[in-house]
């Protein structure tokens, strides 16, 4: 007996043609998800199609009348969310779409499709994929998780972790495990996660945004700001857009204390910015001018909901050593306070012409830079340019006054100086002049009012030689 029923068994197997093969499917949640199912080519009969998932019954059916059916749990207030598009169909695809997909609609799904006698069966296993964080936006330094879980979740699967399309470097010491990343929230896991899993030959993904809130810029401690004496310099503190840190701080830390820096006094040209357009979160301040004793670390600070945010950068000054000049040449030296990140150094002319536009010239690399100094070519403003690993860090200027220049070619403002000089002098020497024959004729008057007979008589002789005259011309 039992091999008749056997024997009855396979028959009915082989007239009837059944098919049954499974595909692995993932999909991210939220998304729409395509199972796929192509029946056996049959163009004269109208197929029979029945999707179901198992133990939750019928999802969508479609009789050989072409009445369709949907299962209750599929629709909502009129709305469905799974449909088979009928233009597929002359292709034999009888795929099965679901939008706006859940995490409970994973598990395993069966498309049936009858062409009379011949019945196909593709099993398929949704498995969706879904990122969670237990907040979109942490603040700095609080406890961040970003889980990746699969429903159902596959055995032997692999996973791994991106973020911003990199592979995703755990902390040294962080709980991390393979599908939970646990880490203290930085600027370093802002952006967007993907967790990627394997199985069966087949890869998902799925991914989220997460943004951390606190001070965004400077991104990350210790950052270097380059100045050149005598500029003006801008130290950042920028808080997320939207946050109003109260009880805001600026200090400048005492050199020498690296774990417990001991804050010292600001430089006297430092100035909070406190712009009526700028922003609340905003903080940055400024050095109107920067001089060499400016160097050294500040910080920042802010208290946002109880927890007080720092950021420390260091400020870097850069000036440039001239050499004692010679009656040929001078050598000018690009010197920084911290020239660790430095990588490279460039001298470039700046030339003007008349309509006062103003173009560079590159001459040479290097630290130093030896410029003739009898040339009218070499006259102007010189610059120091250094560069980093990631391009330019900043530049410091000098200006070049040529010993021909000085000599042969005053500017209009010296020839007017000499002017003045030269005017000066000539009015003082008029007034000792005057002051030398006011003295002499003092000196004579006190010698003749000595002797007040004499002057009678010389004024008596001098009277009657006037009155012979007088009388010689009458006749």
């Amino acid at each position: 007996m039992p091999l008749e029923y056997f024997l009855f068994g396979l028959i009915t197997f082989l007239l009837t043609g059944v098919e049954c093969e499974e595909t692995e499917v993932f999909v991210e949640a939220g998304s729409q998800a395509v199972l796929p199912c192509k029946g056996s080519p049959s163009s004269s009969v109208i197929p029979e199609i029945i999707w179901t998932k198992a133990n939750k019954g019928t999802v969508w059916r479609k009789d050989r009348s072409g009445l369709q059916y949907w299962g209750s749990s599929w629709t909502s207030k009129g709305s469905r969310r799974v449909q088979c598009p009928h233009s597929r169909f002359e292709r034999n695809d009888f795929s099965l779409q679901i939008n706006n997909v859940r995490t409970e609609d994973g598990g395993e799904y069966s498309c049936r499709v009858m062409h009379g006698d011949l019945i196909t069966e593709r099993l398929i296993m949704l498995r969706v994929i879904k990122v969670s964080l237990s907040s979109p936006m942490p603040l700095w330094g609080s406890d961040a998780s970003i889980s990746c879980d699969v429903t159902p979740w596959p055995r032997g699967a692999s996973l791994q972790w991106t973020l911003n399309n990199r592979t995703f470097d755990p902390q040294s010491g962080s709980d991390t495990d393979q599908r939970v990343v646990r880490e203290k929230a930085t600027v370093r896991l802002t952006g967007i996660w993907t967790c990627v899993v394997g199985f069966g030959g087949r890869e998902g993904r799925a991914s989220a945004a997460l943004t951390v809130k606190g001070i965004i810029h400077p991104s990350t401690d210790g950052t270097k700001l380059y100045a050149a004496v005598g500029s003006a310099v801008s130290l950042p503190c920028v808080f997320s857009s939207g946050l109003t840190p109260s009880d805001p701080v600026w200090e400048k830390l005492k050199p020498g204390f690296l774990f417990k820096p001991s804050p010292g006094r600001l430089p006297a040209s430092f100035s909070p910015s406190s712009s009526s357009s700028q922003p609340l979160s905003d903080k940055s301040a400024s050095l109107t001018e920067v001089e060499v004793g400016d160097k050294g670390r500040y910080r920042c600070s802010g208290t946002l909901d109880g927890q007080q945010l720092t950021r420390n950068m260091e400020l870097i000054v850069a000036k440039i050593i001239s050499s004692p000049p010679s009656k040929t040449s001078v050598t000018l030296t690009c010197d920084l306070t911290d020239s660790s990140e430095v990588t490279d150094y460039e001298w470039v002319q700046l030339i003007s012409d008349l309509n006062g536009s103003q173009s560079v010239q590159s001459v040479q690399k290097g630290i130093s830079l030896s410029i003739n100094t009898e040339s009218e070519e070499n006259q102007g403003e010189w610059a120091c340019l250094f560069y980093g690993k990631h391009g330019i860090l900043g530049n410091v200027t000098y200006h070049i006054h040529t010993m021909s220049g000085l000599s042969g070619h005053k500017s209009p403002g010296s020839s007017q100086s000499t002017a003045a000089v030269v005017g000066l002098g000539f009015l003082l020497l008029v007034l000792l002049l005057i002051l030398a024959q006011m003295y002499k004729n003092h000196q004579r008057r006190k010698r003749i009012f000595q002797f007040p007979a004499l002057e009678t008589i010389v004024h008596t002789n001098s009277n009657e030689r006037e009155e012979r005259e007088r009388n010689q011309e009458k006749k």
